[in-house]
């Protein structure tokens, strides 16, 4: 059920990030490459809330300093995944194969998302005990 609840949150996610790619991109001109690296910081913030209210919520937090060292679990492993990950893989993709922007994106985001789960799960959420 947590892993459904997460691919949900995930799959939100992953709208987001290629519509503020595309908006990024096409736009606003940005760079490919910058751009994919807004779009992750943006949907690594919504996904940190929705997960704390939605896929983790049994896993309360113990107030604000937890919250907050779950913050920045979150990006240093998440957020390293995703950013260093998609980056990676959209430069590959995109800039090397020349592979269209958002397709690459898509290809990243699917890549990366079980290790985001496996993380968030055993070092963000970790179970009681």
């Amino acid at each position: 059920m947590r892993l459904a609840r997460f691919s949900l949150i995930g799959l939100l996610g992953a709208v987001l990030q290629l519509s503020s790619l595309q908006l990024m991109t096409q736009y606003f001109h940005v760079r490919g490459l910058l751009a994919a690296a807004a779009a992750v910081e943006i949907t690594l913030l919504h996904n940190f809330i929705w997960h704390e209210k939605f896929t983790w919520r049994d896993r309360t937090s113990k107030g604000l300093p937890q919250r907050i060292i779950r913050l920045w679990r979150f990006h240093l492993g998440n957020g390293f995944v995703s950013l260093f990950g998609n980056t990676v893989l959209i430069y590959f993709l995109a800039e090397r194969l020349k592979l269209p922007v958002l397709s690459s994106a898509v290809a990243a985001i699917g890549l990366c998302s079980l290790a985001n789960f496996l993380l968030a799960d055993r070092w963000v959420y970790p179970a009681p005990g």
